[in-house]
């Protein structure tokens, strides 16, 4: 096992991404042929467990079987099965993650990659994930790590404790959960955001929220942000793209609201998919009157990934007209993502329009801020200290 020592040090050297994947990941399968199990991979964890493993949480006996309560898809497992998400196992009876601490990226990022524009700008953040995922997007930009087993893709060994030390010695004030999708490594994520709280450190999620009520609420007590990534907003649409239901995620994004936790939407806008105007302005229409008008949302701009590599870059005009659609709808703070030197990456006033945050990419280049406030004394809404 890699010690402590070497992790802290690779992490002191700089800490920058590695991101590492199977040259190709299996297909995934879906088990509906038996009755009386839910989908999964039958017989995948037929090795035995690893110090990677642990109890997993929510998760309940049916007959032989066990089902997992984490996400809506709640998979039923037999023995030595794993769920559709590839970090959730059954090992004698029981429901076991084999995501805990095997890290498959490590990197010391701008709070403004994730993306929040209005949660601690400038601030550095450690960002971490663990391999898998619980959908299967079609335009997936890191399908290497969200597609592949915890252990196929790790990269480097952490334990909650380790990672939070690396922070703090480093005086880095946050910890970021991306990447991948964090909600399926969800003890690892609830073990560490814990301890990072008990640190005076503060946590970020970067995730597409499929995830059950009960388990989002626990995990909000120690969770101060949250990007959330929405596929479509369209049901067929998010089916199609992701595997998954709209519905599960608008209602985690109304119990983040619940719960306190700062909220930023993020869109990608996929040429013929997901690219309508129309779309983007229902959805920022939602967003304005179940989350608030001050809730910034990000616009971004697709590049061909994964199974979508046919398909063209969103045109900038196309994402303009979507970002006026969407403040027409009553959002104050629109951005365009993945367009470096366009207008919309900067902050200004919602109410005289003056400059207040202006960025170069993930740079912040000029910062006007004074409490939180424009000189003209309104709130922008955030957290900026």
């Amino acid at each position: 096992m890699k010690s402590r020592r070497l992790f802290v040090k690779r992490c002191l050297a700089g800490c920058g991404a590695a991101v590492l994947g199977p040259e190709a990941v299996r297909e995934f399968v879906l088990r509906v042929t038996e009755p009386g199990l839910g989908m999964g991979f039958r017989n995948d964890a037929t090795g035995g467990l690893d110090r990677f493993s642990r109890p997993a949480a929510y998760a309940r006996a049916r007959g032989p079987l066990v089902e997992c309560t984490l996400c809506p898809h709640e998979c039923i497992l037999g023995e030595h099965d794993r769920g559709f998400c590839r970090t959730r196992v059954v090992d004698g009876g029981q429901m076991k993650t084999v995501a805990y601490g095997n890290l498959c990226s490590v990197a010391v990022d701008p709070i403004e990659k994730k993306p929040l524009y209005h949660f601690l700008p400038r601030s550095p953040i450690l960002s971490v994930a663990i391999g898998g995922c619980n959908l299967r997007c079609l335009n997936c930009q890191n399908w290497e790590i969200s597609q592949a087993r915890p252990h196929e893709v790790l990269v480097e060994e952490a334990m909650p404790e380790e990672l939070v030390d690396v922070a703090v010695g480093r005086g880095i004030p946050l910890l970021a959960f991306t990447y991948s999708e964090p909600l399926v490594f969800y003890e690892y994520v609830r073990d560490t955001a814990a301890l990072a709280r008990e640190k005076g450190l503060r946590n970020v999620l970067v995730t597409a929220g499929y995830v059950s009520p009960e388990p989002l609420r626990a995990l909000c007590r120690v969770i101060d942000a949250v990007t959330l990534d929405l596929k479509a907003f369209d049901e067929p649409l998010f089916r199609e793209i992701s595997g998954g239901r709209l519905g599960p995620v608008l209602r985690g994004l109304e119990i983040l609201r619940e719960e306190g936790v700062w909220i930023e939407v993020s869109f990608l806008m996929v040429p013929t998919l997901t690219d309508s105007p129309q779309a983007i302005g229902r959805f920022a229409r939602w967003v304005a009157r179940n989350l608030g008008a001050g809730t910034p949302m990000h616009i971004l701009r697709f590049h061909a990934a994964h199974r979508l590599r046919n398909l063209p870059s969103t045109p900038v005009r196309a994402m303009e007209e979507a970002r006026e659609a969407a403040l027409s709808q009553g959002l104050d703070h629109v951005y365009l993502g993945n367009v470096p030197g366009h207008d919309a990456n900067h902050t200004r006033c919602h109410r005289d329009g003056r400059l207040l945050i202006e960025r170069r990419g993930f740079e912040v280049t000029s910062y006007g801020l004074e409490n939180g406030r424009c000189p003209c004394g309104e709130k922008i809404p955030g957290v900026f200290e």
